[in-house]
């Protein structure tokens, strides 16, 4: 496997008109709600595709193992595909982890989005293949929804091959936790499935990292013990910094009496590195920010204000066929 700090394979951008392959390699997708996030991308000007099998079910599965896993490969391979986007997370992506041809996904490097229990592919591809992912909105999900995406870091992170920084005004609620500054490979997701992946062989790399890490509807102790498996597994050491998502509904009741970060500050606030907490990515109210896994990025947290900076594009202007 790759370090963390190894430089990953760009994908080639992603341009209007462009073909977006769907897949649901997690839980059973809804045809209106599939149907309305491909209306989504088609105002957004690409062209959505997806075969007709990302319809079956198999328990809460998008269909067997089999299907999931062939069907991702194939929309790796196809020339016409320049973008994967995944459908809805939910549960399930842990059993493609053994069935995928890595060989496949190596061979053909393409942008892959998706977030909840697709960090298990977004880290998986970025650690053992060596490839940029992307921590955003999914098709079934945010792209259904009016303002479910935020276009700008959309843009940003698949179309251009600069840095760029994120919008976090006022307006965004992000607060700085711990100040200071650190630079280091932006990698996470999800915090149920990143804490998943240890004692197994897809374990996750933390080191040298800038490490954002969400979640939705986790009680606040389960959120402390979570982090607390990360800490006790040493997956904090080394790292740069950590960025916080927005934490929807991680609340014990509405009169808890106390915050999710009077939680996490106990944890994390020792490490001597920047933690910020509020980041729009994942599992959101609206407007799905994209972050790049995998580039080299900069934290820096002043008198309660933050600063994210993706120092390199995250896609390159070369085509896969070159």
């Amino acid at each position: 496997m790759s370090s963390p700090s190894a430089s990953r394979v760009k994908p080639p951008a992603l341009r209007p008109g462009d073909t977006v392959g769907i897949v649901a390699p997690a839980s059973n997708v809804k045809h209106d709600d599939l149907e309305a996030g491909c209306e989504g991308l088609r105002r957004a000007g690409y062209r959505p595709f997806y075969f007709d099998s990302i319809l079956d079910q198999d328990i809460y599965f998008a269909g067997s193992v089999e299907r999931r896993a062939r069907e991702l490969e194939a929309m790796f391979t196809r020339e016409d595909v320049k973008a994967i986007v995944c459908a809805r997370g939910g549960y399930g992506s842990n059993y493609l982890l053994e069935a995928l041809d890595l060989q496949i996904i190596k061979s053909h490097p393409k942008i892959f989005v998706g977030y909840s229990d697709l960090t298990a592919l977004l880290t998986y591809f970025s650690d053992a293949a060596g490839l940029l992912t992307f921590h955003g909105p999914m098709v079934a999900k945010d792209w259904a929804h009016e303002d479910g995406v935020d276009l700008p870091s959309w843009q940003a992170a698949l179309a251009a091959t600069t840095a760029w920084e994120l919008n976090l005004d006022a307006a965004s609620g992000v607060i700085g936790l711990v100040d200071g500054s650190a630079e280091g490979i932006l990698y996470g997701g999800c915090l149920s499935i990143l804490v998943a992946s240890l004692g197994t062989p897809y374990e996750i790399r933390t080191l040298g990292t800038i490490l954002f890490l969400e979640d939705v509807a986790a009680k606040p102790y389960q959120i402390d013990r979570m982090l607390m498996q990360l800490k006790l597994a040493g997956k904090f050491e080394g790292v740069q910094g950590i960025v916080f998502g927005e934490m929807r509904d991680c609340v014990q009741n509405a009169n808890q009496g106390y915050k999710l970060e009077d939680v996490v500050l106990p944890i994390v606030g020792g490490l001597g590195i920047p933690v910020a907490y509020g980041v729009r990515s994942g599992h959101v109210t609206a407007r799905n920010i994209t972050l790049p896994i995998g580039v080299r990025s900069e934290l820096a947290v002043r008198d309660g204000q933050v600063r994210v900076k993706i120092l390199e594009g995250a896609v390159t202007t070369t085509s896969a066929g070159s």
